[in-house]
């Protein structure tokens, strides 16, 4: 079984690389305390980049003391060698050329009016019913968090909500509109492989495509988002539009949206269009590039488009450079850093071992513990670094790319962030502007309202595994 062939490698290798039961256990703890000021990080008034940053600081320094770490060589082509930091390597520099390249690419393209032009219209066509607007506007939430990283989807939605319900004097439907768009940013996040960072890192460590993470996932992305906007119209008793006098009076109102208003230059709104499309053409295509470009990977896609469209703005780059999350850049390089050194400390192994033990239970059950463990931890610590730790697991585990663990990690550590409003971004977001617009939401009014639609579509993402994985994965 899975689980008895990595108790086994685990015993081979700590003959090989033997570590003192009390240097596990220190760096054991060393993780825990550093999960822990991640989950505080308001209260602490520190940086994700600063808390995991000081972490990998101790962790190399207290490594080297207690020789955990090797620092070796690398043969260049020439056959001279020179010697790298142990953390150099240690950095998943894929992830981050994703994120860097990702996040370049649609700041820019944002600035032509593409994604406001295709709100606007969507609410237009809605006519001003309450019903169909949440329709639209939960259809391209999913959208957009599925191109867009899911702070930026929720701030773009959220906005153009405000305005669209302010217009239809409808602010009695502005919290269950919001809370719906930020439960929907986690469940659009699963819909491709880019649309999160923990798809990007577990996707990766899997050997996942492009194209079979978004065969795979689409199905349910479709099925738990008709299941939230129902269980939204609902729950916020969103009704659509009963008689005639008041369709034609949306109607009117609607009429006043301009779709255009935000497009400054046709040229560059269709030169936009053009490059997303092909944007994400490539990705999905990516093993397929010729010339041996394959070999690059999809960061190098995601850096060289980022590079094609500021060459538009080649003379104003540096507006866009500030709107990098380069926090988020620096935490993923400390995280890896991090994990490196818990890897070679055993500590890993540890809760490998830890996991393997479950995972030899029946399959069914092992999915369904795993996914929902996975869910409850992300709803109260950020989920980058669990998927990380998990999908670093995993892989030693020798899972196979088409295990069904793989995609348990993958569901719950997105839409545990839809328990509590700390456990995803997108959620913090929707709180803001909640909280902008004067309408009163505690903590504990989050979680009452949203841990049922969390439930749900956890269940769903059980359920979505166990039957249909074996046709899909």
């Amino acid at each position: 079984m899975l689980g008895s062939w990595f108790l086994a490698v685990v015993e081979s290798e700590s003959h090989a690389h033997s570590v003192p039961g009390w240097v596990t256990t220190l760096f054991a703890i060393i993780l825990g305390l550093m999960v822990m000021c991640l989950a505080l990080e308001e209260k602490l008034h520190a940086k994700k980049s600063i808390i995991v940053g000081s972490f990998a600081g101790a962790c190399l320094l207290l490594a080297t003391l207690l020789d955990l770490l090797t620092f070796g060589q690398v043969r260049l082509p020439t056959g001279h060698e020179m010697d790298l930091p142990i953390y150099i390597p240690a950095i998943d520099w894929g992830v981050i050329t994703i994120i860097l390249g990702a996040s370049l690419f649609v700041e820019v393209t944002s600035r032509s009016g593409i994604f406001t032009w295709m709100a606007i219209k969507l609410t237009k066509k809605s006519g001003g019913d309450p019903w169909l607007l949440l329709l639209a506007y939960g259809i391209l939430t999913v959208v957009f968090s599925a191109v867009l990283n899911n702070v930026t989807a929720m701030i773009i939605i959220g906005s153009l909500t405000t305005v669209s319900l302010n217009k239809l004097n409808r602010n009695d439907l502005l919290k269950g509109f919001l809370l719906t768009e930020g439960l929907l940013t986690n469940v659009g996040g699963l819909l491709t492989l880019i649309s999160s960072v923990p798809n990007i890192i577990v996707g990766k460590a899997a050997e996942i495509s492009f194209v079979k993470f978004f065969v795979v996932a689409a199905p349910f992305v479709l099925i738990a988002t008709i299941v939230t906007l129902f269980m939204s119209k609902w729950k916020f008793r969103i009704s659509g539009l009963t008689s005639e006098q008041q369709r034609s009076e949306s109607r009117k109102l609607v009429e006043g949206f301009d779709e255009n208003e935000s497009v400054a230059s046709n040229r560059f709104f269709w030169f936009s269009v053009l490059v997303l499309v092909l944007f994400i053409f490539c990705l999905a295509g990516q093993s397929a590039l010729p010339w041996g470009l394959d070999q690059l990977g999809m960061g190098f896609i995601a850096l060289l488009f980022s590079g094609v469209v500021l060459l538009a703005y080649r003379h104003d780059v540096d507006k866009f450079y500030a709107a990098v999350d380069w926090d988020l850049l620096a935490f993923f390089a400390a995280l890896f850093v991090t994990i490196h050194v818990m890897e070679h400390a055993l500590v890993l192994d540890k809760m490998g071992a830890g996991i393997a033990s479950v995972l030899q239970l029946q399959s069914q059950v092992a999915s369904g513990v795993l996914l929902g463990c996975s869910a409850l931890a992300s709803s109260v610590t950020d989920n980058i670094p669990l998927a990380a730790v998990l999908a670093q697991i995993l892989g030693k585990m020798g899972t196979a790319s088409d295990s069904s663990f793989w995609w348990c990690v993958i569901f719950g550590a997105n839409l545990g962030g839809n328990i509590t409003p700390i456990g995803s971004a997108s959620t913090v977001v929707a709180m803001t502007i909640i909280h902008r617009q004067k309408i009163p939401l505690t903590f504990t009014g989050f979680v009452l309202i949203a841990s049922p639609f969390a439930l749900v579509q956890i269940i769903l993402a059980i359920g979505y595994t166990l039957v249909f994985g074996p046709l899909l994965f």
